[in-house]
Formats: C-alpha cells, sequence, structure tokens
C-alpha cells in the first residue's frame, strides 16, 4: 500500500496567538481532525496516518499550551471548555461545517464533549482508548478538590515566574518516560521533537506549565449527565478499547472496570446500529506503538458509506 506523506505544516491565527497543526492529503478529500493525548502533541498520529485511506484530508492539531501551539495569555487557565471551543475555531479557520474526529485519551474526550455540543458538524466520531465524555463512579467526591488544586496551581506557576529548565535531551527523555510509561523510547522521542525547543546547552519543554494533571482540566460528570450528553450525539462512534489502557495507566491491572462497562452499555443503548465497539491487544498508546492493530478497523470505519443521519 502507497504511503501517504505529510504535505504541510499549520498555523491558524487565534486570538492570544497560533495553533498549530499539520496536515496530510488532499484539501478536496473528506476532511478528518486528529486531536491528541493529554500532553501530547500532533506527532502522536505520524505512525497512524500513513495507515488510513488516502481519500480523506488529516489535519492533527496541537491543542493550546501544548506543541509548537501559543500558550493561554496571562492570567487565563486551561478549562475543558477551552479545548472544545479550540477544535471549534480550527473548524472555522479551516472553512469545515462537516468533519470527521480522531481523538486519542484526552483528545476523545474534547472530540467527544465538541459532538454533544455541535452534533451538525459531527459525522464520524473515532475514540482511541477514550469515552466521548468523561464519567467517573468513583470521582465526584474529588471534584470541588480537583477545581480547588486547579486555581491554586496556576496562581502558583504565575507567582513563581520561572523559567523554563533546560536538561539534556537523555534527561527529557527520561522524564517524559517516567511520566508516561506506556509510550515507549522510540515514540517518546518523537513525542519531544515536536513538544521541545532545543536551546545552547539543551532543550526545555515546550508546554505551559498551567497545565498540571489532567483531572484539573476534563470535566468529569455523573452517569445521569453522561447520558444526557450522549443523546444528543448524531455522529456515528468507533471507540477501540485497548486491553491494558486507560484504566491500567490510573489503576493498577485494569481493576475497575465500572466506568467503562457503564459508559459503554450507555453508548450502546442510546445509539444502537451507530456504535461500535473494538477491543485490541495494546496498551493506552496502541496507536503509535503498533498502529496495524487499529488502522484497519479504523479505515473501514471511515471508509463506511451510512452517514449519520442530518439534523431535522
Amino acid at each position: 500500500m502507497q504511503t501517504m506523506g505529510l504535505i504541510s505544516e499549520l498555523k491558524l491565527a487565534v486570538p492570544w496567538g497560533h495553533i498549530a497543526a499539520k496536515a496530510w492529503g488532499s484539501h478536496q478529500a473528506a476532511p478528518v481532525l486528529c486531536l491528541h493525548g493529554w500532553l501530547n502533541n500532533a506527532n502522536s498520529f505520524d505512525r497512524l496516518i500513513p495507515l488510513l485511506p488516502k481519500d480523506f484530508h488529516y489535519v492533527a492539531m496541537d491543542f493550546g499550551g501544548h506543541g509548537l501551539s501559543s500558550h493561554y495569555s496571562q492570567g487565563f487557565p486551561y478549562y475543558h471548555q477551552n479545548f472544545v471551543s479550540e477544535v471549534r475555531r480550527v473548524a472555522a479557520a479551516l472553512k469545515w461545517n462537516r468533519f470527521s474526529l480522531l481523538g486519542h485519551s484526552f483528545g476523545g474526550t474534547v472530540g467527544g464533549m465538541f459532538s454533544c455540543i455541535f452534533p451538525e458538524m459531527v459525522d464520524k466520531l473515532i475514540l482511541l482508548d477514550a469515552l466521548p465524555v468523561v464519567l467517573d463512579t468513583n470521582e465526584m467526591d474529588n471534584l470541588l478538590t480537583y477545581k480547588r488544586r486547579a486555581i491554586e496551581h496556576v496562581l502558583q506557576v504565575e507567582a513563581s515566574r520561572k523559567p523554563a529548565q533546560v536538561v539534556s535531551p537523555e534527561e527529557m527523555l527520561q522524564w517524559f518516560l517516567k511520566n508516561n510509561s506506556h509510550v515507549g523510547e522510540a515514540n517518546g522521542k518523537h513525542l519531544l521533537q515536536r513538544g521541545t525547543t532545543q536551546a545552547a546547552t539543551g532543550v526545555w519543554l515546550n508546554r505551559d506549565r498551567r497545565i498540571t494533571l489532567p483531572e484539573h482540566c476534563f470535566d468529569i460528570v455523573s452517569k445521569e449527565l453522561f447520558v444526557q450528553y450522549i443523546k444528543n450525539l448524531q455522529a456515528r462512534i468507533l471507540f477501540i478499547k485497548a486491553t491494558e489502557g486507560y484504566y491500567a495507566v490510573r489503576r493498577e491491572n485494569d481493576a475497575n472496570r465500572e466506568s467503562i462497562m457503564f459508559g459503554t452499555n450507555s453508548l450502546k443503548s442510546v445509539l444502537r446500529e451507530r456504535f461500535q465497539y473494538v477491543e485490541v491487544p495494546g496498551n493506552h498508546y496502541v496507536h503509535m506503538n503498533q498502529p496495524q492493530l487499529v488502522a484497519d478497523v479504523i479505515s473501514s470505519f471511515l471508509q463506511s458509506k451510512e452517514r449519520s443521519p442530518a439534523p431535522l
């Protein structure tokens, strides 16, 4: 199969600077927006997209404060809704009225929330090891604590005004792998190519230090809200779950499956034939580590002719 090369790097203007993105395929082809995971960047999709059908136009964006995108203005925190609105801004900049979304982990939840809020704009939604809305039946008691920590963290970072720390590329890689155990060394290096800037004495991280733990920035919802949100979806949805995936990152051996089971069962019962669930062997970064394991199912889903019903 002939592989598809990267065609361009993009810089899309936003009020606080720009959103960086990279694009593959013809501008005339059906558009697919690719959304990376927490603290990752658009390089997440470099091994997967060349294995996907060439008759689509793929754009992978860096969320604000990640990769090569501008940081938010001082005083403005990173909340889940901000990332959702970035998707809307990118669609407007690219003049896309209707498109498909491919999201890994945090990117899946951003794409999922976008699909609930702007259902008429999304044709297909592909979730790589992510539910479309973050549901955690064990976190309800912690939500206010997370909100408080998020505010305090932003104030601390702004008050410290420390310059970005410069370390050797090797130190940076070891730190990154310690915090992202599923990535693997080769893919860790690849993400850091876009995620760091070269200095005279080493490298420094591009990402905004105001972005801290994901639970400070996820919108975690109750079971009732989860069901209410997904009732608004018009897209067809493919949920690819890695057997040693997201829950194994946060909880040893994927021990607590209550949220994932409730989420999957709710999607099946609400969306019926518009929902497809596939399990693949691998960890949370299977789309980078073994992209061939997910490429065929994504390709079939993208090429399936059943379009979502148009809004009345």
